[in-house]
């Protein structure tokens, strides 16, 4: 039957996409976006936005579904947690930030049963666990968790206001003339094939979008640069490496596939991009946490083999 939920005012200034997926455990993130579409989740009567940001006090309808009954959910296997409990990088009493590894998703959906989120709810039974922001399948690193429904308030707070340093790693397929690049890029989200994103350079339609991109080492035709966000839009460092010229190395979607296959003889075997650090505060007047995740070794292996190449 159709629900309806007060917006409480802990939660005001969530996303109603990340508020439906909070209220609708177990529901699969593309069937939440298809609802939103088919406007079957309604805001104060009206059709609701992915985007549109919740007020206290809205009220919020929730079509009906059937949810997973507490015995149909699906237990995380003991690799994986103890994959989770070894990539913990920080935690205190609102939040925790993990390692996440390369390949494996953020939150189930579109044919992933088990993702970040789902392991950890598993393993802390009656933790009011939340992404606080997310990271692609196939980048590895720092990724952040609120405990509390108040802490998640207090960091999308910090991330609306730029208050949240993002540092990356990029392997990018090009030469760089310059020590440091600033992209500054409007970006256009579509969904083609379902559930499947696709970010494409908009002037007219896109979000603003900006990237400042800093040399790191020069390998020959390749730069390992540290990519710094002042936003945070899907894809945006793929899609401004692109633009560039100069695509993230092992990008199946953006990238191209005569460096994506030439890379394969160095051993990458996956997207060389991992959030490499995080600065935030965890209280609103504490100290500023600085959260680091070094570069898997794998990556390093890429990197000290193209250093030993004879680059003429």
């Amino acid at each position: 039957m159709v629900r309806w939920v007060e917006v409480s005012a802990d939660l005001a200034g969530q996303r109603i996409d990340n508020f439906l997926l909070a209220q609708l455990k177990g529901v699969p993130r593309s069937l939440v976006y298809r609802l939103l579409r088919r406007g079957e989740v309604r805001v104060n009567k009206g059709r609701a936005r992915p985007s549109q940001r919740l007020e206290a006090g809205d009220q919020v309808r929730l079509p009906p579904l059937r949810l997973p009954a507490q015995g149909e959910a699906i237990a995380p296997s003991t690799q994986l947690r103890a994959r989770l409990d070894e990539a913990l990088l920080y935690e205190d009493e609102r939040l925790l930030v993990l390692n996440k590894p390369a390949g494996l998703a953020v939150h189930g959906g579109s044919g992933i049963t088990l993702g970040v989120i789902e392991t950890l709810r598993a393993m802390r039974p009656g933790a009011e666990l939340e992404l606080v922001h997310r990271l692609d399948r196939d980048t590895s690193g720092c990724l952040l968790i609120s405990k509390r429904r108040s802490a998640l308030r207090r960091l999308h707070a910090q991330l609306r206001d730029g208050e949240v340093d993002k540092r990356y790693l990029a392997l990018l397929c090009g030469p760089f003339s310059r020590p440091e690049i600033e992209v500054v890029v409007a970006l256009r989200t579509d969904r083609v094939r379902g559930a499947e994103r696709v970010v494409r350079v908009d002037p007219a339609e896109g979000k603003p979008s900006r990237t400042w991109f800093r040399v790191r080492r020069r390998l020959g035709p390749f730069t390992l640069v540290e990519a710094e966000l002042d936003t945070g839009r899907t894809h945006q460092i793929r899609v401004h490496a692109a633009h560039l010229g100069a695509a993230v190395a092992g990008d199946p979607k953006y990238g191209d596939p005569a460096d994506n296959e030439r890379l394969k003889a160095f051993g990458l075997k996956r997207l060389f991009l991992h959030a490499a650090a995080l600065s935030f505060r965890s209280q609103e007047d504490g100290p500023l946490v600085h959260v680091t995740a070094p570069l898997p070794k794998r990556l390093e292996a890429v990197l000290s083999r193209l250093e030993e190449q004879s680059w003429t």
